[in-house]
């Protein structure tokens, strides 16, 4: 019987008593309720975190704590659900932009930017030459490596992205003057410059302390790569600067874009292991392995074409609806995923994109179907 790799993808939702405690809130007895609640489904001894909170208000070590707490039910959930690989959705952290500017030189925050779903991230300027202050996932990885009980992939946010979410006020700066075709030409040149300093400086030692630090798997989130079309090979420069001659497993993760612009650039990508596009947000929820039941993995044809025979992060549950997908609908999308690329080894189940927009038990009973949808293709791929 063939067996798929199955995993998350990143975010997850932060549970209310995690964010609570966090912003100074009262300990409410809801908040006591959920924690003891998951504490029970996933087979976690909640007494101490029950107790942690009897001492509000909290210092930083107790807030800690607290994040420590969040990201160990997180991991119990997804490997309780069954995934093979894990993450903790990202518990330790603010946001996946500020995050790592913040752990950065060279920026200065301007203001608050709406971004998805109604939320509001703080947008740097970069007025100098960026810099790593201090390698920016080693520690959380340490935490969580503490209490995985299975292996775990990091995901971290690439250079294209952190860039382009950026104002650039060092590299582009006096750019203006003269004729309209040179000063584009200046500011392409200037926008390069920023994109691959940040793969340089910040991305890549960042990489390197997590892979020191004993991690194999990362995946590099670039939801910005496909923003701007004319820019997709700077993109691709940006993940190869990144990455060049590291030893370890990296995944690139894209969502909610036009993928067509990915080709052919792709083709050159370099020390890319997989991609991880969405297709389940885009399906139809009919049965069916024929190409008219699966119109969300029209670019699997694509795929299939390319030079470079990527493994596919393959997305078989919707991240925007609490709709939980059947397992049979499941197996249909990765039976269908193998017809077309024709090797069930490309192929590894796993959400959309991250499920922090759904609830815990929505969240909990959509992968939990994604194992069972799993068993099913693999059973109908050894018979």
């Amino acid at each position: 019987m063939q067996s798929l790799l199955t995993y998350e993808v990143g975010s997850l939702a932060k549970p209310e008593w995690r964010v609570g405690a966090l912003a100074d809130h009262p300990i409410t007895p809801a908040y006591l309720a959920d924690a003891r609640q998951w504490g029970a489904e996933l087979g976690i001894e909640s007494e101490p975190l029950l107790e942690l909170f009897g001492q509000a208000p909290f210092d930083q070590r107790q807030k800690q704590e607290i994040k420590n707490w969040a990201s160990r039910y997180a991991l119990r959930l997804l490997e309780r659900a069954g995934l093979d690989v894990v993450y903790d959705g990202e518990q330790q952290r603010s946001e996946m932009y500020h995050y790592p500017v913040s752990h950065s030189r060279g920026f200065e925050f301007r203001g608050l930017l709406r971004s998805f779903d109604n939320k509001y991230y703080r947008k740097a300027a970069c007025v100098a030459e960026p810099e790593l202050e201090q390698p920016y996932h080693t520690d959380e990885f340490r935490i969580l490596q503490q209490y995985a009980e299975k292996p775990l992939k990091v995901p971290i946010t690439g250079a294209y992205t952190l860039a382009d979410w950026s104002y650039d006020e060092h590299y582009a700066k006096g750019i203006g003057l003269g004729s309209a075709g040179g000063a584009r030409q200046a500011r392409g040149a200037a926008r390069r410059r920023f994109v691959l300093a940040i793969a340089r400086n910040l991305v890549r030692p960042n990489l390197e302390a997590l892979l020191t630090a004993g991690a194999d798997w990362i995946q590099l989130d670039e939801p910005a790569a496909l923003t701007h079309p004319e820019e997709v090979p700077l993109f691709v420069e940006a993940f190869n600067q990144s990455v060049k001659g590291l030893a370890g497993r990296f995944t690139i993760h894209i969502c909610f874009s036009d993928y067509r612009l990915l080709f052919p650039h792709i083709d050159r990508l370099e020390n890319c292991w997989g991609l991880h596009i969405g297709f389940a947000n885009y399906d139809s929820s009919k049965l069916g392995t024929r190409r008219e039941d699966r119109p969300g993995y029209e670019m699997l044809y694509a795929l299939a074409g390319l030079e470079h025979r990527f493994n596919i992060g393959l997305g078989v549950l919707d991240i925007h609806r609490d709709t939980i997908e059947p397992p049979e609908l499941v197996r249909d999308r990765i039976l269908y995923a193998i017809q077309v690329l024709g090797d069930p080894a490309r192929i590894q189940p796993s959400p959309d994109c991250g499920l922090r927009t759904r609830s815990w038990e929505v969240s909990y009973q959509k992968l939990r179907n994604l194992i069972e949808g799993t068993r099913l293709a693999e059973a109908a791929l050894g018979s």
